[in-house]
């Protein structure tokens, strides 16, 4: 029980740092602006749900994916690890993406799939991130790691939902000091991935 304690904690802390539904409502607001109030609300149901369906499928289907192209859980876990950590680095150095610095979305595309859903909320990070916390696990992790990305897009849903009043309350200045430290924790769990492959490489641990 403790182990499943432990495990939920530290998938809730990986989603929670790599979707950082805070930090992203700056993006939500900058994407939706102009829209009126029913609007936006269809954006942000739409593109949460989204994403949660994206990355079920890819925790799901994880395992076959790894048979069908030949990965091993080490190669994965350290490549994953890399990626991740740039991403946290990125972070710390107050560097944004392009899909998060559009300025004027084409009114014809649905932005609730793109670039709100893919690649904001359901990035590479947020996928390698999933796949990585079920490589090798077990039918019940599997189902928890679901769960609580299923927790987390409630949770974004609703920080999108208060939007406005979390940006007048916060400022811009708080938002971005946690964007950092959770920058941090993306760069720490990135680097925890690659040294777990390494170990599992060199069989210096059991997997």
């Amino acid at each position: 029980m403790d182990n499943l304690i432990t495990f939920s904690i530290t998938v809730f802390t990986g989603f929670f740092a790599i979707t950082n539904p805070i930090s992203n409502l700056t993006v939500f607001l900058s994407l939706t602006q102009g829209e009126d109030k029913a609007t936006k609300q269809d954006i942000n149901k739409r593109a949460n749900f989204i994403a949660f369906i994206i990355v079920t499928v890819f925790i799901i289907l994880g395992k076959y994916i790894f048979e069908l192209f030949n990965i091993s859980i080490p190669a994965f876990k350290i490549t994953g690890g890399i990626l991740i950590f740039f991403i946290g680095f990125e972070m710390l150095q107050s560097k944004k993406s392009n899909v998060k610095n559009i300025k004027n979305v084409d009114e014809d595309e649905n932005i609730a799939v793109s670039p709100l859903a893919i690649p904001i909320l359901a990035g590479p990070g947020t996928i390698v991130t999933a796949m990585n916390f079920v490589a090798n696990a077990a039918p019940l992790k599997i189902f928890l790691v679901i769960a609580i990305f299923g927790f987390m897009s409630v949770l974004t849903y609703i920080t999108f939902s208060l939007s406005n009043f979390v940006v007048r309350m916060v400022g811009n200045n708080v938002i971005s000091v946690i964007g950092k430290i959770m920058g941090l924790i993306i760069a720490i769990i990135g680097t925890g991935m690659v040294i777990q492959g390494i170990k599992i490489s060199f069989n210096l641990i059991t997997q």
